[in-house]
Parts: structure tokens; C-alpha cells; sequence
């Protein structure tokens, strides 16, 4: 999700109403339990013949829109992230350890479910009209996305799963998994990154229920938008949601990064998300972006049948926080099988 957040932003606005690029040892700032069985790549995908391309055990069909690569179907079932010891591997179990013990739900078990073998096969409906991403929107473009045809692509993030987790009634999940876009390489793009996508949803019961006096508020009433609120939503609702999203996240940078980190947030815009910000932390004195989140589109909630409830949304790359965290200088080297550079993250503990 944090790419294609990034991608969203940069569509609205234009390049000279953008922060410079500033560079973080050599690294520029621009830069869920697993219900489902990791497939390894050596039989992921087999050779495109002139009519399908077979995928995961899979047939799809190619047409004009068909524009994935062999080399790119080699990365597919890869999972990285579910690799033990691999950096992104680290640092999704850390997210995921964070979660489990900070927020426990009303039965003594984790509130937030992880799903990070969920398949990188997705239709279009569900990677963006799901989203509320326009028809006639950049983020489509053949040229920025892999395509099996006009119907089926691979991910270009992880929200891509969004509506399907709340339409199956989870309130509160990570999706961890490969996302694919078309992009140059060098050091901070590669074609394949990882993310991880977090959703909570709340009741009026559960978002009010600690305020004095709180039973006569609502979460809904018949308003206006404004840089603050959607019309569907009331003020205290917004604020409440808000507030719980920045804490949320705040604790999850701190455990990562450590006590005493600074962080400061940036308001911005996304289609599935009202209002939204990225979140900007100080690490060793230089400012970089690391997150994207929001307030939910109410439109997208109820839509996956939850409209008695109100919720945020956030998506970070893993990449990119392992990057800064280790101080690993190329993205490539997350693909390496050099043992010089694995063994380095093989210890005890996380």
C-alpha cells in the first residue's frame, strides 16, 4: 500500500509542489498467522505459450492488455517475507510480534489477524475499482503495472486484499505480500518490493465507549466534506479514529527505532482514504517518509458490507524500512543468495 500511496500523491500533486529528495546513507526518502501455503517459484509459473500464461497452478487467458514478463513470473512465489531469517522476514515478524502483544482482544487472544500467503494474482476490480481508484486514473497505466490480461495483473499493493478481508468480517488484519510495478531499476526501485497493509475497523460502542458521557455520540450524521471529515462522518467520530491511528503507528516506529524517536505527520491525499497523512520520523537527524494512512472511505466500507462501522487504514514497505534499519545500501540485495550477506540477520531473537 505505502508505494502505491506514494504513487496517488505524486499523481495529485505536481513535482514542484513536492519535497526534495533527501538522502539517508545514500538511501533517498522516496525511496497476518498465515492462512495460506507459500508456493516456491520453481514451479510458480511455467513458460508462456502464445494464447495462456499459466501462473500458480492457474491458466489465464493473454489479450492486448497481457504484459508480464518471464523474469518477472520467475519472482513470483519467491515470498521473501516468509523466508526465516531474510531481512524482511525480520522485520515483518517484529510488526507482527508488536501487534500481537499490544492490542489483545476481549478473549485474551491477538485482536489483529496476519495474512501473508494470500496469492499476488488479483483481478483489476479488486487492485483498484475496489479502492475507488477512477477509471481514468495514472496508477492504471499498462506501462506501471504487470498484466495477465484485462481482467487479472499482479499486485501493485497489498490494499488490493482490503475489501475482501472486510467483506469476510475481520475488523482489524495485516496483509503482508510481494507487490509488483513496472519501474526502473537502481538502488531504491526494483520491479518486486514487499508491504504490509493495516485496517481497523470500529463500532460505535467500541470507539465511544471510553469517553464520559459518550453515549449520546455518533459516528455518522448527514454533513458536508471538508479537509477534515468526510460528510458521512461526525467530527468527534473522525477525531477519536484519528487519533487512535497516529498512536497506533507512533508505537510501532518507536518499537522499531527506539525510544525517544521524533515523528511528525503530513497531510496529503489518496482515494481510499479521507483525511490522510504520511508519517515522517527523524532518524539519525535527517526526515523521512516511512507510511501512508487515512480515515477509510466510508464508501469503500460499506460497499464490503461494514456500514455500522468506521475505521484507518495504513500501508508501509518493508524494503524500505529494512533498508534504513540495517543500513542496506541496494534494494537488489534483498534478492541475493550469497550467504555473506544472509547469514548477517541469522541470530536468537528478532
Amino acid at each position: 500500500m505505502a508505494m502505491l500511496w506514494k504513487f496517488m500523491r505524486v499523481a495529485k500533486y505536481s513535482k514542484t509542489a513536492l519535497s526534495p529528495k533527501v538522502k539517508v546513507r545514500g538511501i533517498p526518502t522516496h525511496s497476518r498467522h498465515s492462512s495460506s501455503k507459500s508456493v516456491t517459484s520453481d514451479f510458480a509459473a511455467s513458460a508462456q505459450c502464445s494464447n495462456t500464461v499459466e501462473l500458480l497452478g492457474k491458466a489465464y487467458p493473454q489479450d492486448d492488455y497481457s504484459n508480464v514478463t518471464e523474469k518477472i513470473l520467475s519472482k513470483v512465489g519467491k515470498n521473501l517475507h516468509n523466508k526465516k531469517h531474510h531481512p524482511l522476514w525480520l522485520i515483518k515478524e517484529q510488526v507482527k510480534d508488536h501487534f500481537y502483544k499490544q492490542y489483545i482482544g476481549r478473549r485474551g487472544t491477538p485482536l489483529f489477524s496476519v495474512y501473508d500467503g494470500l496469492s499476488p494474482v488479483v483481478t483489476v476490480q479488486q487492485n483498484f475499482d475496489s479502492l475507488l481508484i477512477p477509471q481514468n486514473h495514472v496508477s492504471r497505466r499498462k506501462e506501471d503495472n504487470y498484466y495477465l490480461n484485462r481482467d487479472h495483473m499482479l499486485r501493485a499493493h497489498t490494499s488490493a486484499h482490503q475489501w475482501d478481508l472486510i467483506h469476510s468480517g475481520l475488523d482489524a488484519f495485516l496483509a503482508v505480500g510481494d507487490v509488483y510495478r513496472r519501474d526502473t531499476i537502481d538502488n531504491t526501485h526494483y520491479p518486486v518490493f514487499h508491504q504490509m497493509e493495516g485496517v481497523r475497523l470500529f463500532s460505535c460502542h467500541e470507539l465511544f465507549s471510553s469517553i464520559k458521557d459518550g453515549e449520546g455520540l455518533q459516528l455518522f450524521e448527514q454533513g458536508h466534506r471538508t479537509a477534515h471529515k468526510q460528510e458521512c462522518h461526525t467530527m468527534e467520530a473522525v477525531r477519536l479514529v484519528e487519533f487512535n491511528l497516529k498512536q497506533v503507528l507512533t508505537k510501532l516506529m518507536t518499537h522499531i527505532f527506539g525510544e525517544g524517536l521524533q515523528v511528525r505527520w503530513v497531510d496529503c491525499y489518496f482515494p481510499f482514504t479521507h483525511p490522510s497523512f504520511e508519517m515522517e520520523i527523524n532518524f539519525q537527524g535527517e526526515w523521512m517518509e516511512v507510511l501512508g494512512c487515512g480515515v477509510m472511505e466510508q464508501q469503500l466500507v460499506n460497499s464490503a458490507g461494514a456500514q455500522d462501522k468506521i475505521g484507518w487504514a495504513f500501508g508501509l514497505g518493508l524494503e524500505r524500512l529494512a533498508m534504513i534499519l540495517y543500513d542496506i545500501p541496494d534494494i537488489r540485495l534483498f534478492w541475493s543468495e550469497d550467504e555473506r550477506f544472509l547469514k548477517q540477520f541469522i541470530g536468537p531473537h528478532i
